[in-house]
């Protein structure tokens, strides 16, 4: 149980140490990187308010929990 354990913990302080590095290599980008990645931030995050919304609003009469039982 304990090697086992010891094997988990070895591959995720291997894989955390990989991200880090891979981090610190990444050469920060221009003023246009920041805007690009700040619009596809921004779409992510309306994209995820709208099926959010669209949840809801296909929710209100309990449709959805009468199609999940059957």
């Amino acid at each position: 149980m304990l090697l086992a354990l010891a094997g988990v913990v070895l591959i995720l302080a291997w894989s955390v140490t990989g991200l880090v590095r891979r981090d610190r290599r990444r050469v920060p980008g221009g003023p246009e990187a920041g805007r690009i990645e700040a619009r596809a931030t921004r779409g992510l995050r309306d994209a995820r308010r709208q099926a959010h919304a669209w949840h809801h609003f296909n929710d209100v009469n309990g449709v959805s929990a009468l199609r999940d039982r059957d």
